[in-house]
C-alpha cells in the first residue's frame, strides 16, 4: 500500500474578506491512498494559515512522517495537535473501509434520501457588495444569513441587518453573525451586542478575541444575544482542556470545524460535551476543497443534524474538484451516482515520504 500527499493552491473567485485577513488562495494538501487492490482513496489536510493550531513550521515535516509511518507500518507520530492531518487520515479509513473514495458515512443523506440545510453566507466588503450578497442569497431561497461583520462601520452594518429586517420578520428568516473577536473590549462588545439584539439575531460568534475565557464567560452570562463560540475551541484538543473551557464560558452554541477542532474524533467529543452541557451546536466547514467539504457534510448529516450547518463554500473556488455535493439554494444533497474522485487531470505533484 503506498500513501502520498501533494499540496494544492485553491483560487477564491472573489476575495474572501473576514476580520483578520483579506484571501485570494487558500493553500491546503491533499492525501492519496492506494492499497494493494489500486483503488485510489483521498483525504485533504487543509490547514488554515494563520489561524489552524497546526499552522506551524513542521506541519508538511509532520504530514510526511504520517504517511511514512502507514507506509512503513510503524508507529504514528503524535498528532493530537494536527486536526487538518488528523481528518485527513480518518476520511481516508472512513472512504476505505466504504469502498468508495467518495463515500465516507453512510446515511440517508448518502443515499439521496434527505438532504441538508445550510445558511448562506455573507463575505465582508463594502456595504454595497455586502448588500448585493444579501439580496443574491435571500433570492435564491435562503432563509438563515450569516453575516460576517466587523470590517466595515458599524453603523452601515446595522443599516445591512435593518435592510433584511425590512423585508423578513425573524419567524421567515434567521440572521446569525461572525464577529471574529471585532466588537472590541468586555464593555464595548456588550454596548454593540445590546445594539444589534434588536434586529433579533439568532446567535452570534466570537465576539471578542479568543483566548480570554474569562471575559468571554462574562459575555455569555450578559449578553441579549447569544453567543457561539468558534476560534476559541481552537488548539483545545484535550479532553480536560475541553471541558475546562466549556465550564468557564458556559456559551450557548459552539461551532465545530473538525479540520481546525480535532478531526471527525475530536469533533465528537466536543459535541459530546456540549450535549451535557445543554449547549447547542452546528458543524461548519474551514474552505476546505470539495474533498474535505465532501466528508464534513457526510459527518454533519450520518450525526442527524436539524439546525442549518455551515457548508456553502465550495463553489467559492474557480479550481476546485469536481463534487458529489448539489446545492439548490439552501439545501444541500448528495449526487449517488457519483463515481468518486479523479484528480488525473489536475497535475498535483504527488510526494511519497
Amino acid at each position: 500500500m503506498q500513501l502520498s500527499y501533494a499540496p494544492y493552491l485553491l483560487r477564491f473567485a472573489e476575495t474572501a474578506i473576514t476580520s483578520r485577513q483579506a484571501m485570494t488562495v487558500r493553500p491546503t494538501w491533499i492525501i492519496r491512498f492506494i492499497p494493494d487492490d489500486g483503488k485510489v482513496y483521498y483525504g485533504e489536510a487543509a490547514m488554515f494559515p494563520g489561524l489552524s493550531c497546526d499552522d506551524r513550521p513542521d506541519f508538511e515535516r509532520v504530514l510526511a512522517e504520517a504517511c511514512h509511518a502507514i507506509n512503513r507500518e510503524i508507529e504514528l507520530p503524535d498528532l493530537t495537535d494536527f486536526p487538518a492531518i488528523k481528518i485527513a487520515l480518518e476520511s481516508i479509513i472512513y472512504s476505505a473501509r466504504n469502498d468508495n473514495s467518495a463515500l465516507f458515512f453512510k446515511s440517508p443523506f448518502t443515499r439521496g434520501e434527505t438532504d441538508l440545510t445550510i445558511n448562506g453566507l455573507i463575505w465582508m466588503g463594502s456595504k454595497e457588495q455586502m448588500l448585493r450578497r444579501i439580496d443574491e442569497k435571500i433570492k435564491a431561497g435562503f432563509r438563515t444569513l450569516k453575516l460576517k461583520i466587523g470590517g466595515i462601520d458599524f453603523v452601515d452594518e446595522e443599516d445591512l441587518l435593518q435592510h433584511i429586517r425590512d423585508a423578513f420578520p425573524a419567524d421567515k428568516l434567521t440572521i446569525r453573525l461572525d464577529a471574529n473577536g471585532s466588537l472590541g473590549d468586555v464593555d464595548t462588545a456588550l454596548t454593540r451586542l445590546d445594539l444589534l439584539s434588536r434586529f433579533d439575531i439568532h446567535s452570534i460568534e466570537q465576539p471578542i478575541k479568543a483566548g480570554q475565557p474569562k471575559a468571554m464567560g462574562y459575555i455569555c452570562r450578559h449578553t441579549p444575544i447569544p453567543v457561539a463560540l468558534d476560534e476559541e475551541l481552537i488548539g483545545i484538543n484535550r479532553n480536560d482542556e475541553r471541558e475546562e473551557l466549556l465550564d468557564t464560558i458556559t456559551p450557548h452554541y459552539i461551532i465545530i470545524k473538525p479540520t481546525l477542532h480535532g478531526g471527525f474524533v475530536g469533533g465528537k467529543k466536543w459535541i459530546d460535551m456540549a450535549t451535557e452541557r445543554n449547549i447547542g451546536w452546528w458543524i461548519t466547514s474551514a474552505l476546505e476543497s470539495n474533498i474535505g467539504l465532501n466528508a464534513i457534510a457526510q459527518w454533519a448529516a450520518h450525526l442527524g443534524v436539524t439546525l442549518p450547518q455551515g457548508l456553502g463554500t465550495g463553489a467559492l473556488y474557480t479550481n476546485n474538484f469536481p463534487t458529489g455535493l448539489r446545492l439548490d439554494g439552501e439545501r444541500m444533497s448528495f449526487n449517488t451516482s457519483f463515481n468518486g474522485f479523479d484528480l488525473s487531470d489536475y497535475n498535483l505533484q504527488w510526494i511519497t515520504p
